[in-house]
């Protein structure tokens, strides 16, 4: 029984979304298909960019970054979702909880900082026009996108260092679909003083640095745009921004409703519901906003299917 205890205060218990049978089959079969079509859609958008040619420019290296992103960020969450759906449920082990946390809140950090650099790729492009090949040089690119996975996931080790030293005697039950650090912290016995403390300190850090860089790269994209002469020319010089624009608003919009609130004003329910925003609809919703919205990726995909 000791060591059954034991065992026990070494897991947790994921609840998932509950409610009776034939829903969990239904939302099964959903969660099922988003997740298809988000791994089909980004890995698409790899394909594509590889092999074409014209396509291996500095926006579409970023956006091969982005859609690897997405890929890597659902398969995180996903399968302890579908878990769930058949199980009622699942067991997570508190290493493997941890390991989920850091991974997923690293892919998240990661994201944030990518958006920030392709607002930069954008702003060159259509503020500096004649020098863009030189400044995006391949060496800065590549450069710029492994900056964004080394910060994105070094940033998060403090608040995983921290969660792993606490105590969760009381409740093992996570009221959530995956490991969440909001979700987990209710569930500690000890102080989360420090670990709230780091999270207002860095978290407007990590979030406002990379949407200040992108709030003052539209300021000048939009400035350079409003100077062009011909209706013609502003449009087509803001088509390509569109795509990134929408999903900018998307991440952001998303995680301000669900993370900018303190624990005590925590709703596991809201909470919950929300973190499908960013982790179900946004890597969702990315290749067909890029795949719809950019005439260049439309010609390669069409031309890949004539091959076909």
């Amino acid at each position: 029984m000791k060591e059954e205890n034991q065992t026990w205060a070494k897991s947790f218990f994921i609840l998932g979304f509950g409610g009776r049978q034939e829903l969990q089959i239904l939302l099964f079969i959903c969660f099922l298909l988003i997740y298809l079509v988000t791994l089909v859609g980004n890995l698409l958008i790899v394909t594509i960019v590889c092999t074409n040619t014209y396509l291996q420019t500095p926006m579409y290296f970023f956006l091969t970054n982005l859609s690897c992103l997405d890929i890597i960020c659902t398969t995180i969450v996903f399968p302890k979702i579908l878990a769930s759906f058949i199980l009622g449920g699942t067991y997570v082990s508190h290493s493997k909880c941890l390991l989920q946390m850091y991974g997923f809140n690293g892919v998240l950090s990661t994201e944030l900082n990518l958006l920030a650099v392709m607002a930069l790729d954008r702003y060159v492009a259509i503020c500096n026009p004649l020098r863009y090949s030189s400044i995006m040089n391949k060496n800065l690119c590549v450069l710029l996108a492994a900056g964004t996975w080394l910060f994105g996931l070094l940033d998060v080790i403090p608040h995983t260092v921290l969660i792993s030293r606490l105590s969760f005697c009381g409740s093992h039950t996570i009221n959530h679909f995956f490991c969440d650090v909001t979700a987990l912290l209710k569930l500690s016995c000890t102080s989360t003083q420090s670990i709230e403390m780091l999270s207002y300190v860095l978290g407007p850090v990590k979030a406002v640095v990379p949407c200040g860089l992108i709030a003052a790269s539209y300021i000048y994209i939009i400035s350079s745009i409003l100077k062009i002469q011909s209706t013609e020319g502003r449009q087509k010089a803001f088509s390509t921004c569109a795509s990134h624009l929408t999903v900018v608003i998307l991440y952001y919009g998303s995680l301000c409703f669900t993370y900018m609130q303190p624990t005590s004003a925590y709703s596991k329910y809201n909470n919950k519901y929300m973190s499908l925003s960013y982790i179900a609809v946004t890597p969702l919703c990315n290749p067909i906003i890029y795949s719809l919205k950019n005439t260049e990726f439309k010609k390669a995909l069409g031309k890949s299917k004539n091959m076909a």
